[in-house]
């Protein structure tokens, strides 16, 4: 009994064979000449099939080489169908670093599903954003269950509290003062917004902070040292700035401005 591979070469010849037959069957018959145009016309003949078996030729190797890279049983029997994956479904979002409220705290857990479904997506799109502007030494950005406001920056096995807020206020925030060990430095945002950044120091390790006013809002971002590893916030006032700076950025303060997150910040009397 023959093999596959007899099989498919016999088929193939066989292809060519009746491939070249018909297309030189359409060619007009030659007129009863003598000398140079009987032999023009047999090379004629001759080149044609030449021709048409090659292409034929390369199309059943074609056909064979792609029937052998599909599944089928050990005979070759039966129909052959192609296998083609669905595309790879877009990338979820990261889970969230569950925070547990101290108590009498509320955490994202206690709202409505509608609004808790609308902070967390805007949970989701500050940390592309962020994760794309901050740079490298700042790690890993993760959202948190407990604030809208409350992310985690992670690289190296040391964890860095992450600040962004957007909070709507009727005062606007203080500017920056160089006073014990606090090193200040500013910059104009797009719009002519002043913007103050800062190292904070909190005991041997420092917390690093960018503010300004947009609209009706105070915006703040800061990051904190792992006091744990005794590690201070990897990241400079200047870099903050540029972060600040950045369209990404200042579209989504615009748009939790627009919609606020968070409740009006109050001011109290003799606080």
């Amino acid at each position: 009994m023959g093999t596959n591979e007899d099989t498919a070469d016999a088929r193939t010849a066989l292809l060519v064979r009746e491939a070249m037959d018909r297309a030189t069957a359409e060619l007009p018959a030659l007129m009863d000449l003598s000398g140079p145009a009987r032999t023009e016309g047999s090379r004629r003949r001759a080149r044609v099939r030449v021709a048409i078996g090659a292409g034929v030729l390369a199309v059943a190797t074609l056909g064979a080489a792609t029937a052998s890279l599909l599944p089928g049983d050990s005979a070759g029997r039966g129909p052959v169908e192609a296998v083609i994956a669905a595309p790879p479904s877009p990338t979820a979002p990261p889970q969230p670093v569950h925070i547990e409220p101290t108590p009498g705290e509320s955490s994202m857990a206690d709202l409505p599903p509608a609004e808790r479904a609308r902070q967390e997506n805007f949970q989701d799109r500050a940390v592309g954003v962020l994760q794309s502007l901050l740079p490298p030494t700042v790690g890993t950005v993760q959202r948190t269950n407990l604030k809208v406001n409350f992310y985690r920056a992670t690289k190296d096995g040391k964890a860095f509290p992450l600040i962004f807020s957007v909070r709507p206020s009727g005062e606007k925030p203080s500017p920056c003062q160089e006073i014990r060990g606090r090193v200040c430095a500013k910059a104009t945002l797009p719009g002519g917004i002043e913007a103050h950044a800062s190292t904070i120091p909190t005991g041997t390790v420092t917390e690093t902070e960018v503010s300004f006013r947009y609209g009706t809002c105070n915006v703040r971002l800061s990051l904190f040292p792992d006091e744990a590893a005794n590690a201070s916030a990897p990241v400079t006032p200047a870099q903050l700035l540029d972060v600040a700076k950045a369209p990404a950025f200042l579209d989504l303060v615009r748009a939790a401005e627009a919609q606020p997150l968070e409740k009006e910040q109050r001011s109290i009397p003799g606080g």
